[in-house]
C-alpha cells in the first residue's frame, strides 16, 4: 500500500505529527524518565504498561505487546489501513498529497457505512442552515434563544431542526445521489407502508452526536411540542452505538487532558451550557446509565471523574450508579451535590460557570463521603439495627481503600458521628479486608515492574540470542556501529529474523537513511518484523559502547556460528554413518554432537 505514495512524503507526514501528540488525544500519558507512560488502549488494565518514545517516535505495550509507529498506532486504535492512516495525518498537518493516490482498500468500515456518514454530514449541515436562516419554523431556534444559548454556540455544536414537512429532508437526500433505502435502514429517514422515506425527526430540534474524530454519526432529536418520545436518537448502527459515545468528548478531550479531570453530565443542554459559559472538560451521557467501555475511555484520559447528574432521587441514583463503575474501573471520583432537584444547566443559565466551578465542582464530595450520604438515605438511623447496618455497609466500602490514611480518616469520621471506638472500627475494617483477600501492605504492580519482568524474559535465552538482540539495539540507534558489524560479521547472524533485519537495516543505511527506528519500520513489509524491531528499539541499552563490548558481541555471535556448522557438518557424517549401517560410527558421532551442545551451553552460561 505504501507504494502508492512516495517515501519522500510518507516521511514527512510522519515527521509532522509527533506520535505523544497524537497518543495523547486517546491516552493520558504521563512523562517517567524518557518515556511517557499511560493505560494501554488495546487491552483492559488498571495500572499503566503503555509506553511511548518521543525520541525513538514509537510505542509499545509492555502488557499485550502492541508496537509500533505513529502510522501503526492509528491502524491499530482506529481500525485504519496504511494509506487512510497516512491519508488522515497529511490531512492533519496540511500536507497535499498526490492525486496519483490511490483509494485505500479493505476500508475499516463498510461502503454502506460510508455512505450513510456522509448523509450524516449532509444532514447535519442542513438542519443547522435550517434553525439558523429559514423564515418560517422558528421554533427551535427560540427553543435555543431561550435556554439562553447564543448563535455563536449553536453554530460551534452544528444545533439544528428539522422541518415539519416529512419528505422535505428525503427529497434533499434524493437530490444528493442518496440512496434512501439505505439511510432508512440506517435509521435517519422513516418508511411508510407504501415504502416512500419521510424524515425521522421531522419537527423536533436537532444534536447532532459527534464521534471522537468530530464526525457526526447519530442524531438526537427533542420534540418542543411535548409529543412522544421526548428524545428520538438515531438506530443502533456500525457507526451509533451509544454505549460507546460520550457526547462532546471531541470538543472536550483536549481540555480533559489540560486538567487531569472531566465532568460527566446526564444531558445535551447540561453539557452545551457549561462549554457556553468557559467549561470546556465536559461531556455527558445520551439518555442511559453510563457503561463499562465509557467507564473505560474517561479512565484511559483522566486522574479524576466528576460526576455531575441532576439533585432528584433519580439523579442521585443515578449518580451512585455511575460513581460505583467509575470506581470499579480505577477512576478517582468525585460526585458533585445538587440539592432541590436542580440540574446544572438551570443552575450554571441562573448563576454563570465561575460560580458553578466555585459552589459546586470544587465542593464536590468524594466518593466515600457521597456513598455515605447516598446510603443514608436507605436506612433509618433513628433506629438501633439500621445504624448498625449502615455502619457495617459504609465498613465494607472504606475497607476497599488502598491508602491508610484515607481508610483512617473515613473511619474517625464514622467513629465521631456515632460515639464508636476508632480502634474497633479499624479492627472490622481490616477483618473485612482479609475477607476479601487483601494482604497486608499489598501493592499494586506500577508500569516499571512490568518492563523489568519484559526485559527479564531475555535471561531465559542462550548468549548468543541476547547478544544478537542487544547488537541490533545498537545498530537501529547508531548507523556507525552498525557500519562496523556489517563489516566484521555481515548478515552472518545466528536467528533468522536477526539475519533479515540486519540485511534491510544495511541497505537501509546505504539509501543514506538517518538513525530514526520510526522510519525504517515503515520500510518493512512484514508485522512480526515490525514488532520485532520495536521491541528491539525499546530495550533498556547505554548508548555509549565501548569497542571492546561491540567485540565480545560479535565473538559470541560467531562462536554459535561456528559451533552451529560443527554441528550440522556431524549431523551430516551421522546421518551417511547410518545409511552405511555403521551404527558405532554414528553412536561416536552422537557423543560429539552431545558434547559439543553441552560446550556451547557451557560457555553461554
Amino acid at each position: 500500500m505504501a507504494n502508492h505514495i512516495p517515501n519522500e512524503v510518507i516521511e514527512e507526514i510522519r515527521k509532522s505529527n509527533n506520535i505523544v501528540e497524537v497518543v495523547e488525544e486517546y491516552v493520558q500519558l504521563k512523562k517517567q524518565g524518557q518515556n511517557y507512560i499511560g493505560l494501554c488502549p488495546f487491552h483492559d488494565e488498571k495500572t499503566p504498561s503503555f509506553s511511548v518514545s518521543a525520541e525513538k517516535q514509537i510505542f509499545k505495550c509492555f502488557g499485550c505487546g502492541k508496537s509500533g509507529n505513529v502510522f501503526g498506532f492509528l491502524m491499530e486504535i482506529e481500525g485504519y489501513n496504511f494509506v487512510e492512516a497516512v491519508k488522515f495525518f497529511a490531512e492533519r498537518s496540511g500536507i497535499t498529497l498526490p492525486e496519483s493516490v490511490a483509494q485505500p482498500e479493505n476500508s475499516r468500515i463498510s461502503d454502506d457505512a460510508q455512505e450513510v456518514l456522509q448523509a450524516y454530514d449532509w444532514m447535519t449541515k442542513f438542519y443547522h442552515h435550517f434553525l439558523r436562516y429559514a423564515k418560517d419554523n422558528k421554533e427551535g431556534y427560540q427553543y435555543f434563544k431561550d435556554r439562553g444559548i447564543t448563535d455563536e454556540t449553536i453554530d460551534l455544536f452544528k444545533l439544528g431542526y428539522a422541518p415539519m414537512s416529512t419528505n422535505f429532508t428525503a427529497s434533499f437526500l434524493d437530490k444528493k445521489g442518496f440512496r434512501l433505502p439505505l439511510l432508512a435502514k440506517a435509521g435517519l429517514l422513516s418508511l411508510r407502508e407504501d415504502a416512500t422515506a419521510v424524515d425521522r425527526f421531522s419537527g423536533r430540534i436537532i444534536f447532532p452526536i459527534r464521534n471522537h474524530l468530530g464526525k457526526t454519526v447519530g442524531f438526537a432529536g427533542r420534540t418542543t411540542t411535548g409529543e412522544k418520545p421526548k428524545y428520538l436518537n438515531s438506530s443502533e448502527s456500525e457507526l451509533f452505538q451509544k454505549s460507546k459515545l460520550l457526547y462532546n468528548f471531541d470538543l472536550a478531550k483536549k481540555q480533559i487532558r489540560k486538567t487531569g479531570e472531566v465532568i460527566l453530565f446526564e444531558g445535551y443542554m447540561d453539557v452545551i451550557s457549561a462549554y457556553q459559559s468557559g467549561i470546556e472538560n465536559v461531556v455527558a451521557t445520551m439518555g442511559t446509565a453510563l457503561t463499562q467501555v465509557q467507564a473505560r475511555l474517561l479512565k484511559r484520559y483522566v486522574d479524576t471523574v466528576i460526576v455531575c447528574y441532576d439533585g432528584d432521587d433519580a439523579g442521585i441514583e443515578a449518580s451512585y450508579k455511575a460513581a460505583k463503575l467509575l470506581r470499579e474501573t480505577g477512576c478517582g471520583v468525585k460526585v458533585a451535590n445538587l440539592s432541590g432537584g436542580v440540574d446544572p444547566d438551570n443552575f450554571i443559565q441562573k448563576h454563570g460557570g465561575e460560580y458553578f466551578i466555585e459552589k459546586i465542582v470544587h465542593a464536590s464530595d468524594t466518593y466515600i463521603s457521597f456513598l455515605m450520604r447516598y446510603l443514608k438515605r436507605k436506612y433509618n438511623l433513628s433506629n438501633e439495627g439500621d445504624r448498625i447496618h449502615y455502619i457495617e455497609a459504609v465498613i465494607r466500602e472504606i475497607a476497599l481503600l488502598d491508602s491508610v490514611i484515607e481508610r483512617e480518616y473515613y473511619l474517625q469520621e464514622l467513629a465521631n458521628e456515632f460515639s464508636l471506638s476508632v480502634d474497633s472500627l479499624k479492627s472490622e475494617t481490616e477483618t473485612v479486608r482479609k475477607k476479601l483477600g487483601y494482604n497486608q501492605g499489598q501493592q499494586k504492580k506500577d508500569s516499571q515492574q512490568k518492563q523489568i519482568q519484559f526485559f527479564q524474559a531475555k535471561r531465559l535465552l542462550p548468549a548468543f540470542h541476547n547478544a544478537e538482540k542487544y547488537l541490533l539495539a545498537h545498530m537501529l540507534h547508531d548507523r556507525v556501529i552498525s557500519e562496523k558489524v556489517r563489516d566484521e560479521l555481515g548478515a552472518s547472524f545466528n536467528i533468522d529474523a536477526h539475519k533479515i533485519i540486519a540485511t534491510h537495516l544495511y541497505a537501509y543505511y546505504e539509501e543514506g537513511n538517518p538513525s530514526d527506528v520510526s522510519m525504517f519500520v515503515n520500510r518493512l513489509e512484514d508485522e512480526k518484523l515490525e514488532k520485532l524491531v520495536i521491541d528491539l528499539a525499546m530495550l533498556p541499552i547505554d548508548r555509549e559502547i565501548s569497542d571492546r563490548e561491540l567485540r565480545d558481541y560479535i565473538q559470541v555471535i560467531r562462536e554459535q556460528s561456528s559451533s552451529e556448522n560443527d554441528i550440522k557438518l556431524l549431523k551430516e557424517q551421522q546421518k551417511i554413518a547410518e545409511q552405511q549401517s555403521d551404527p558405532i560410527t554414528a553412536a561416536e558421532i552422537a557423543v560429539k554432537i552431545i558434547a559439543l551442545r553441552k560446550q556451547l551451553r557451557h560457555s553461554h552460561e
